[in-house]
């Protein structure tokens, strides 16, 4: 799908951009993962490869794949990470460090303004079906709190009354990427496997020395010089190559 093209209905997708903006130097803090995941997967190469790492798929043309993550969308002061859409697919991809049974309502707001995106709001009073993409929900957490490998949440699980058929549904599929888990998905997707030595790293040197500044900054430096893990670190140096990234 072209960038610029009238998608779905006929209206024209804003421009996006990456939520990570170049250059921007962050003080290290429990956000320190969330900028790495961004920064890694605004790539299309990287992104493609954990969609197939997900989905099972093999895909090879990155350029199949658009990445159209909505500039600076915040809503009820929650921002979306990452959207893209593929085939006739549209994929919200969530970065979590804490457990929140709350992601399908916060995914039904985020895909509601993707498709008012997508959508001519007056093709919906035309006579003729209007055709969006399928949607699709993941959240890849890497907390502290215990967490089977793979759980799926349920919008119709915060409904006040249970209902055997609810009008409205919204899935999401909740993988767990803390290092050692969900091993065949991290033997699927490198960076993944990579982003997850990392944050075990920071965890690790954090407890060691107290300060989580110094932590990010020692792991990304090992990463750099003894591991090779995330080359991103390598290949987009700025200042002290650390940084960029706390």
């Amino acid at each position: 799908m072209t960038r610029g093209k009238k998608l779905y209905g006929g209206k024209k997708r804003k421009k996006d951009f990456t939520s990570v903006k170049r250059g921007i130097i962050l003080k290290a803090d429990r956000r320190y993962k969330d900028t790495v995941f961004r920064m890694l997967y605004k790539d299309k190469r990287r992104l493609l490869e954990l969609y197939n790492a997900v989905s099972g798929r093999h895909y090879d043309n990155p350029d199949d794949l658009e990445i159209v993550t909505l500039d600076s969308a915040v809503y009820m002061g929650m921002k979306n990470d990452l959207a893209f859409l593929l085939d006739t697919g549209i994929y919200l991809y969530e970065h979590q460090s804490t457990v929140n049974p709350n992601m399908p309502l916060r995914d039904l707001f985020y895909i509601a303004a993707e498709y008012n995106t997508l959508i001519d709001s007056q093709s919906l009073y035309s006579s003729v079906m209007q055709k969006i993409p399928t949607p699709n929900f993941i959240v890849f957490y890497n907390g502290e709190q215990e967490f089977d490998d793979r759980v799926e949440y349920r919008l119709s699980n915060a409904f006040e009354t249970k209902v055997a058929d609810p009008a409205l549904e919204l899935k999401v599929t909740v993988l767990n990427i803390n290092y050692g888990r969900n091993a065949a998905l991290m033997e699927q997707c490198r960076t993944l496997r990579d982003y997850a030595a990392y944050v075990k790293m920071v965890r690790s040197y954090k407890e060691e020395i107290g300060s989580l500044d110094d932590a990010v900054r020692l792991a990304i430096d090992e990463c750099i010089k003894k591991r090779n893990i995330i080359r991103i670190f390598k290949e987009e140096p700025c200042g002290s190559g650390a940084d960029k990234y706390i």
